[in-house]
């Protein structure tokens, strides 16, 4: 299941027989280059070129073969790291080598003593069903803090249980007012000599201050927020202990700005404290007790329930002893590993998620591999015909995907395949390909896409080939008038239509194919879990499914691409029509907002058109940002007055919508102006700008996507990122990395990196788990070892069937929640 350890090895160094280890030499080669990198002056380390990448190789490789799993996970780390320092600027290099040294010192700790894994032998029915019991029955809750937690996203015990630290603060030293330097955070303990209130600046804002003394000095107490609460909270004269950042103030005096402050008579030290998201109405010292109070009273009710063997493997401590390790850390504990969700608690948590949801995943994709299908053979009578037909030769991509897709409709289990292509991949024809194999084998197929306009851009594309072909195509969409529709269903009905393109209509009652052979959903994201079923139950015979084919633009990473897919097949389209321009991509700050108007100008007198996207509908007093109905109608009457504007929200009528955009497509609207509504599947190729305001408001998937509406004919393209530049750092780089390429998969990657899969795709739509603990980017490696151990447990015991998996069982029907729809389990 996992690696054994290395042969003769000794976490010394040197094995038995007086050779280095692996693991010793590979260390041996990458600490002197990273130590002189560290060193070196920066002209010299940039002159320096270190093998990152096959340093990087080694490090992969000899994970495969350590048998410990914090060094295993170090070296993942270490791999990952030292990919990323060739790529790195010469500003960013130390704080990657920094990284990478810290690692090798991870890599060279001798193995931790773990606590047994303490497994469960209760009813985990019964407790499960206990801690999914409401928060007020949890200690210190009641009614009123009960209803704070659930509004906060906190309704039962084991979701408080679940809800860890987002941070730690070390209180094991205290310090005093005249050690104290700006920048650092540190306790401090004295007596407050001094508290009053004040009003500053125009607005007369409200502002308590402070004086705190110790027998070194004094420092400054400073809150902008709450007032009223914290001058009722303290006094002149009391003693405490002051925790903080400190920062120079307007005088030059040391201070903190709303210090967490702790009255309490106990004034030494006081361990590591963990620090907890709460409701705005509840202190930080409150939250902290009610958590830590339920993770003494109900941790032992969490089912550990992993498999000895797995348990071995992967190194981990039960679930009660990972929640009290992360709630009421040891006073020996390492912050900083507690601080990077390194700890042992932490990786515990993660991996028995990560185990759950692997378990699950490839249970449900085993499941859809044991339907029974409907074997199409390749004819190849329609779909060679359509290859002469095409006044374009298909790309490398779309001959593999197209060969993928045809192997998968031979067999006699239903397909179940993602299709992954950037915009402007040619999507649609390697559906019609598929489409065409189940016409040819006398069945019908269905492709339905998100909204009306879609629909219609699909049925224009693909309705000309099918009548070159002799076959019948229909759209179908809320839209058609009640007669059309009554006589189109009817034909459908009878087999005499071949293939019926719609929106979410096709799913709706009254709508029943004779033959239902291929379902084709396009960006599948937009559809809930329970109507992609519906798709799937439109075939004639209930117990036979039809094949279905998802597809989407939205270009998803490897990594959430196993997680959030993983009981699918993939097919990736990375490869651009012949003659398709790229984007150009650049940043402007809105200080240069005339010149951007220009460049749109200069288009739309060439006969082109151009698009605005605002991040907003209306104007909000709570915001400055600039909202696309407003704005439509001021540059309607200014900049662009000689220009016809038009205007597209999401607060629109479907209808509506649909007329804007048909005007646009038609070049009766030259300019228009949007908010993100036009992101997916608007094809315009007479537009060639896109303006895209306030850009650090959007994701960079999403950018990607708003780009795409440009540069889809054959005229040179541009997207305008407006933007302040004076945000964080972040922001201006996450921008730089969408102008440098054009690649929707490497964007995605970022996004990942900096947004965190839960805003790049919500698990709710895909019917997955929400994950509590684990994050698939910091815990790639963890993902691994879990994907591998629940591959490994399944082989074994291939129905959950035998006694030690009876409560692996319960749990993960605990954690799908419903969501797995497995006949092999049940």
């Amino acid at each position: 299941m996992f690696p054994p350890p290395e042969s003769g090895s000794a976490r010394d160094g040197v094995r038995r027989d007086g050779k280095p280890t692996p693991t010793e030499a590979f260390l041996k080669a990458v600490t002197a280059p990273l130590d002189f990198l560290a060193t070196a002056p920066p002209e010299a380390a940039a002159r320096t070129r270190l093998p990152s990448r096959q340093l990087a190789a080694q490090a992969e490789a000899l994970a495969g073969s350590v048998a410990d799993a914090a060094q295993r996970q170090a070296l993942h780390e270490l791999a990952a790291a030292l990919s990323g320092l060739g790529e790195a600027t010469p500003a960013q290099q130390r704080e990657v080598v920094a990284r990478c040294q810290a690692l090798v010192e991870r890599v060279r700790q001798p193995p931790v003593t773990l606590a047994p894994y303490r497994r469960y032998n209760g009813d985990p029915g019964e407790d499960l069903g206990r801690l999914r019991e409401s928060v007020q029955f949890a200690r210190g809750v009641g009614p009123r803090r009960a209803e704070q937690l659930r509004r906060f996203g906190i309704p039962t015990i084991e979701d408080l249980l679940y809800h860890l630290p987002f941070r730690y603060e070390d209180r094991r030293t205290l310090t005093t007012v005249r050690q104290l330097r700006a920048g650092e955070v540190a306790s401090v303990v004295g007596e407050i000599t001094h508290l009053a209130e004040r009003y500053v600046g125009r607005a007369q804002k409200r502002v308590l201050e402070a004086v705190l003394r110790d027998d070194t000095g004094l420092m400054g107490l400073t809150w902008f927020h709450q007032v009223a609460y914290f001058r009722s909270r303290y006094e002149v004269g009391q003693r405490c202990i002051v925790h903080g950042k400190v920062e120079v103030g307007p005088t030059g005096q040391k201070r903190m700005v709303h210090p967490e402050i702790d009255l309490s008579a106990a004034l030494e030290g006081q361990g590591i404290l963990p620090v907890y998201n709460k409701p705005t109405t509840m202190s930080v010292g409150v939250m902290r007790s009610t958590i830590q109070q339920a993770a003494g009273e109900w941790a032992d009710r969490l089912p550990s329930v992993l498999p000895p063997p797995v348990v071995q493997a992967a190194r981990i401590v039960d679930l009660a002893t990972a929640m009290r390790l992360l709630h009421t850390p040891a006073r020996d504990a390492d912050v900083a590993e507690l601080n990077a969700f390194r700890s042992l608690g932490h990786r515990s948590l993660v991996f028995d998620e990560l185990f759950f949801l692997q378990l699950g995943m490839i249970l449900r994709r085993r499941s859809v591999e044991l339907e029974t299908g409907i074997t199409m053979p390749v004819r190849g009578t329609l779909t060679q015909d359509l290859r002469t037909r095409l006044p374009f030769t298909l790309t490398g991509a779309q001959e593999r995907v197209v060969r993928e897709l045809l192997t998968d409709m031979g067999r006699p289990h239903p397909m179940h395949r993602l299709v992954q292509g950037d915009v402007g991949s040619g999507k649609t024809i390697v559906a019609l390909f598929a489409a065409l194999a189940a016409i040819e084998n006398d069945y019908q197929a269905a492709f339905m896409a998100p909204t009306e306009l879609l629909a219609e851009q699909h049925f224009a594309t693909i309705a000309p080939f099918c009548q070159g072909l002799g076959l019948e195509a229909v759209l179908l969409t809320a839209e058609v008038p009640r007669a059309q529709r009554r006589a189109r269903l009817e034909r459908i009905a009878t087999g005499a239509t071949h293939l019926v393109i719609g929106t979410h209509a096709i799913i709706q009652d009254g709508v029943a194919f004779k033959a239902l052979g291929l379902g084709i959903v396009d960006e599948q994201h937009r559809f809930g879990v329970l109507q992609r079923a519906a798709l799937r139950r439109l075939g004639a015979d209930p117990a036979i499914a039809p094949h279905i084919l998802l597809m989407t633009a939205t270009p998803i990473p490897r990594t959430l691409a196993m997680t959030v897919y993983g009981d699918l097949d993939i097919s990736v389209l990375d490869e651009l029509p012949p003659g398709r321009q790229p984007v150009r991509t650049l940043l402007r700050h809105e200080g240069e907002r005339a010149n951007v108007y220009d460049v749109v100008k200069r288009a739309l007198d060439a006969g082109r058109q151009a698009y605005v996207v605002y991040p907003l509908v209306d104007p909000s007093d709570a915001s400055e940002l600039r909202a696309a109905t407003a704005m439509a109608q001021e540059l309607a009457r200014t900049v662009f007055a000689d220009y016809r504007v038009g205007l597209v929200h999401g607060k629109m009528k479907g209808s509506e919508k649909d007329a804007v955009m048909r005007r646009f497509k038609a070049g009766d609207v030259q300019l228009l102006v949007s908010t993100t509504v036009i992101e997916v599947g608007i094809d315009v190729p007479n537009a060639t700008v896109m303006v895209v305001e306030h850009a650090e408001r959007f994701g960079l998937a999403q950018l990607h996507q708003l780009r795409g509406r440009v540069g889809r004919g054959d005229a040179a393209s541009l997207c305008v990122l407006v933007t302040p530049f004076h945000r964080g750092d972040d922001t201006l780089r996450r921008l730089q990395a969408l102008a440098a390429t054009n690649d929707g998969f490497r964007i995605a990657e970022v996004d990942l990196e900096l947004r965190g899969p839960g805003e790049l795709l919500g698990t709710r739509q895909s019917g997955l788990p929400d994950f509590r603990v684990a994050n698939l980017i910091r815990d790639r490696s963890i993902l691994d070892e879990a994907r591998q151990a629940a591959a490994a447990w399944l082989q074994s015991d291939p129905q959950l069937s035998h006694p030690e998996s009876r409560a692996l069982r319960t749990v993960l029907r605990h954690r799908w929640a419903g969501r797995l729809e497995l006949a092999e389990i049940g």
